[in-house]
């Protein structure tokens, strides 16, 4: 008898001890900062990169239970908009030399720019056979209008306007173009029917799974500046230094290619 009641004496002081360390655990549990737990990060993103970047936050948002916020615009508009203090944690530009400037300002995390996609320039048409080969509907069409981004605000802008000027077509087509504020509104131009034909990014025609629709030109790199796409960090957090990781993972850079990018 005494052997058993010693038995139940060190089962009850067990039991103790395991409540004491549940109720100790629980309490470290509850004192950990803030940055343990599901947070929400700001990105400013580039419009020509909407498609790609909502299956990449949307991927990363089940991974790490943070809540990721996109706000799409003109690379040249978002970017005074940080100027003026916007709050975003980081920006996702289509070009690189603003995110440069935001960096050598001290307005951005110093060594935390760079290249996350290189975009390609197409001049495209929704009707099919429109737009040849080789471009030379710009000399030889009958069009009302061509639509371009604005260059200055809008890095695929300028790229177009490189290449009209590189083919000797700036002020011959100054009449008929129809520029939009970003990428996104000058494919809405053509797409609507207010402009026959425009240039746009081939990421905005190649839909994974799904066959190109229309006519396009596959401009040659040698007539326009390389469009890097860089990104930057704006805070320094935890959550928005995970989501810049993700976007250089090889998960992420399989999804930007298949949306008609290069890999940077």
């Amino acid at each position: 008898m005494l052997i058993f009641a010693e038995q139940h004496k060190q089962v009850v002081q067990a039991k103790k001890m395991f409540l004491v360390n549940c109720l100790a655990f629980m309490a470290a549990v509850g004192a950990l900062p803030a940055t343990a737990s599901a947070a929400e990060i700001r990105i400013a993103v580039a419009s020509n990169f909407r498609p790609a970047m909502q299956v990449i936050a949307k991927r990363f948002e089940s991974k790490t239970g943070h809540d990721v916020i996109l706000i799409f615009g003109s690379t040249g508009k978002q970017y005074a908009q940080i100027k003026h203090g916007a709050p975003f944690d980081a920006f996702f530009a289509a070009d690189s030399r603003r995110p440069k400037q935001l960096e050598e300002d001290g307005a951005a995390v110093a060594g935390t720019r760079f290249t996350y996609a290189v975009g390609k320039l197409v001049l495209w048409s929704p009707v099919a056979g429109y737009v040849d080969p080789s471009g030379n509907v710009l000399n030889t069409g009958d069009f009302k209008h061509l639509a371009i981004a604005n260059p200055e605000l809008a890095p695929y802008g300028l790229a177009a306007q490189q290449v009209l000027k590189s083919r000797g077509l700036w002020e011959s087509l100054a009449s008929r173009l129809v520029r939009g504020e970003s990428i996104v509104q000058a494919f809405q131009f053509i797409d609507s029917g207010s402009a026959e034909l425009g240039f746009i990014a081939y990421a905005q025609i190649k839909q994974p799974g799904k066959p190109l629709q229309g006519s396009y030109w596959d401009i040659p790199q040698s007539l326009y500046s390389p469009i890097e796409q860089q990104a930057v960090l704006l805070r320094d957090s935890e959550p928005a230094r995970a989501f810049l990781q993700f976007i250089q993972s090889w998960e992420a850079l399989k999804i930007i290619g298949v949306f008609g990018y290069q890999a940077p």
